[in-house]
This record gives structure tokens, C-alpha cells and sequence, in this order.
């Protein structure tokens, strides 16, 4: 009997793990080196940036990060200046997090980069193919919660 073996040049969840892994790593060395942090920490800069006040368990949904690794960059991130996190006055639990002024200006400055190595990845797309490949990603990362079941 034959066993199965994955086409990985064919295979979606192959090709997604490869771009996602050197996307990510460029990036963290790439940010690392000009900036000071990592890709978890812009990650998170950019979605404070689109939606702050938030929890950290916010962060760790959009960003399908696990608490701790959060809760340890969210606590590097004020301690540098980057990010305040303050108690709820109605939950003590809950405690919202924001990018600091300084934190804003630093994400104003990686964002151009970002968008620069946005730019260079979609090379040779066309727009109505960017705006194609963009719906489908959202489309998969809406069938991720089935995957579970």
C-alpha cells in the first residue's frame, strides 16, 4: 500500500506557511536592526494604530497570538515607551492597551518600510489581481474556525 504524499508545490497550507515564515523573518531581522523591535512588536503597533483602546485579549484574537507571548512583548513594549496599559475604571481585569506618542511615531516611521516590502512582494500583480488575491486571503482566514472542528 502506498502511502500519501503532499505535493507541497500544490498545496495551500504549504505555500502559505513558506511565505508567512519568510515574510516574518525578514521583517523581525529588518525591524530589529532599524527600529529596535521585532515583528510581534509591529504587528502589535499596527493594530493599536487601527483600533486603540483595546485589550490584550484582543490582540491575541487578531493576531491569533497565544497570552503570554503577548502579555511578555505588551509588557517590553511599556517599558520602553512604546505602549500604556491601564486598569478599566469599570473592570479592574480588563486593561486597555494604546500606543504612547512615542509608540506612534514609531510606527509612522516602520509603516513606510512595511509598505515599501508590501509593494515589492505584489510586483508583477496586476490591481484587479492584488484586490483578487486580498479577497481570497480573507475568505481562507474566515474558514480557519472550521478548522478546529
Amino acid at each position: 500500500m502506498a502511502s500519501l504524499v503532499l505535493d507541497l508545490d500544490q498545496h495551500a497550507p504549504a505555500q502559505l506557511t513558506y511565505l508567512a515564515n519568510r515574510l516574518a523573518v525578514g521583517a523581525h531581522a529588518l525591524y530589529r536592526e532599524k527600529f529596535g523591535v521585532g515583528v510581534t512588536e509591529w504587528r502589535i503597533m499596527s493594530l493599536l494604530a487601527a483600533e486603540a483602546p483595546i485589550p490584550a485579549a484582543r490582540v491575541c484574537q487578531v493576531l491569533g497570538l497565544d497570552k503570554g507571548p503577548v502579555s511578555r512583548c505588551l509588557a517590553g513594549m511599556e517599558q520602553a515607551g512604546h505602549v500604556r496599559v491601564k486598569p478599566d475604571r469599570d473592570d479592574a481585569r480588563r486593561r486597555p492597551v494604546a500606543l504612547t506618542g512615542p509608540g506612534r511615531r514609531l510606527h509612522d516611521r516602520i509603516i513606510k518600510l512595511e509598505l515599501a516590502r508590501e509593494e515589492k512582494l505584489m510586483t508583477g500583480l496586476k490591481p484587479a489581481e492584488r484586490k483578487s488575491l486580498l479577497n481570497l486571503l480573507t475568505r481562507l482566514r474566515a474558514n480557519l474556525a472550521t478548522l478546529a472542528q
